[in-house]
């Protein structure tokens, strides 16, 4: 009697039970949740990929419109005399270039006039020292100085991405570069953050630091710090990847440079051969060679060897000057 009466209980509660999964499983079919869901899972899927796309869309404009305006900044900027005594790393004024320029103008003429005795010569030598030589002193130290900076500028960078990654903020990281590089750039980083103090926000003073410093690597440096502070993104991984392109254009100058010394060699070569023999021809037929600089014809002769081997040395040597 009891297992006739388990029997049917048992066979209810199956009942119930595949009811209740059935319920489960076919009312959102068909009703059109299950249905609903998909279409609301796949509009926000859309949703969501479009507005990355925008997103992406305007940081590609960000970035556009900060190279623009760097770009324009560089074409338009002008080259001071303040300027150029700053890219030579020098601390003097405007006044203090003016006298110096003088006195190595009167000078070179003095030198030139006790020397010759021929005040023409002595005049030229006056302007050239007055005007030209104080350009090359410049333009001597300037390259000299970028030459150290943009030797010391990827380890700068390593410092700041390290310090990024440990979690210290960009300006103490700038501070740390300023008390602890080498010369010029902690000379830079030092003047970068002292013009921050004074108010000035980072994306200006790393275009003036780019203003000082003339070179490719450091408006590199200048347009991931203003893309970053413009833009946002990963900064660490920016200035990684910016200073390992500036260890790869260091090791291809380097290469450049090691191709080109053939040409070099040989250029110094037939530049100098024609003193030499010049120099053995005046020590055994002196009266031979004295023609040259004795006679109309002979001096004429000077002048056209004169300008037709300065045009093949300069032609020769803008073949072996990369600009990379």
């Amino acid at each position: 009697m009891s297992a006739s009466l388990n029997l049917p209980l048992a066979a209810g509660l199956i009942a119930v039970a595949a009811g209740a999964v059935g319920y489960v499983v076919l009312v959102p079919l068909l009703s059109g949740e299950r249905r609903a869901a998909q279409r609301l899972k796949a509009v926000g899927g859309t949703a969501s990929a479009a507005a990355g796309r925008v997103s992406a869309t305007n940081r590609r404009d960000q970035v556009a419109k900060t190279l623009s305006e760097i770009d324009a900044k560089a074409k338009s900027s002008k080259v001071t005399l303040d300027l150029k005594i700053a890219r030579a790393g020098l601390s003097w004024s405007t006044k203090t270039y003016y006298l110096v320029s003088a006195g190595l103008g009167l000078g070179l003429g003095l030198f030139c006039l006790l020397l010759t005795g021929n005040p023409v010569a002595a005049l030229a030598a006056l302007f050239a020292g007055a005007l030209g030589l104080p350009m090359w002193m410049l333009r001597y130290l300037r390259l000299r100085r970028i030459e150290r900076f943009t030797r010391e500028l990827p380890n700068a960078v390593d410092v700041v991405v390290r310090g990024i990654r440990t979690g210290i903020p960009l300006a103490d990281c700038f501070r740390i570069v300023s008390r602890e590089a080498e010369e010029p750039v902690r000379g830079e980083f030092k003047v970068m953050m002292e013009t921050q103090a004074m108010g000035l926000s980072l994306s200006d003073c790393v275009k003036r630091m780019a203003e000082r410093v003339p070179v490719p690597e450091v408006n590199f440096f200048a347009i991931v710090i203003n893309i970053q502070q413009q833009s946002g993104g990963n900064l660490s991984e920016a200035l990684s990847n910016l200073s390992r392109i500036l260890r790869e254009r260091k090791k291809m100058a380097g290469k450049i440079q090691a191709m080109s010394m053939e040409a070099k060699a040989s250029g110094a070569i037939i530049a100098c051969l024609p003193f030499f023999v010049a120099g053995i021809t005046y020590l055994t037929s002196p009266d031979y060679i004295s023609l040259l600089w004795t006679t109309d014809g002979g001096k004429l002769a000077l002048l056209g060897c004169a300008v037709w081997m300065s045009v093949g040395v300069f032609t020769m040597k803008k073949m072996i000057a990369f600009d990379f």
